[in-house]
């Protein structure tokens, strides 16, 4: 997933995104435990996704408590 598409949606539709990808990941932890992960490397994508969605929302928080000020 990369930044630029995430950037064009709604802060809700990054939110909800966040949380289906937070679901996957303690999904693929498990199967992780239990030895059932086919590939491993995917738990670094989410992970990094997730991140990725945290921060484009703070950009967003950051810039509409920005506009407001010097109104």
């Amino acid at each position: 997933m990369k930044a630029q598409e995430l950037r064009g949606l709604s802060p809700e539709d990054l939110r909800a995104k966040a949380e289906e990808l937070r679901k996957e990941l303690m999904k693929l932890r498990l199967l992780h435990t239990t030895n059932q992960l086919e590939n491993p490397m995917r738990l670094r994508h989410i992970r990094r996704d997730i991140a990725r969605i945290e921060t484009i929302l703070r950009e967003k928080e950051i810039q509409g408590v920005g506009h407001g000020e010097g109104e």
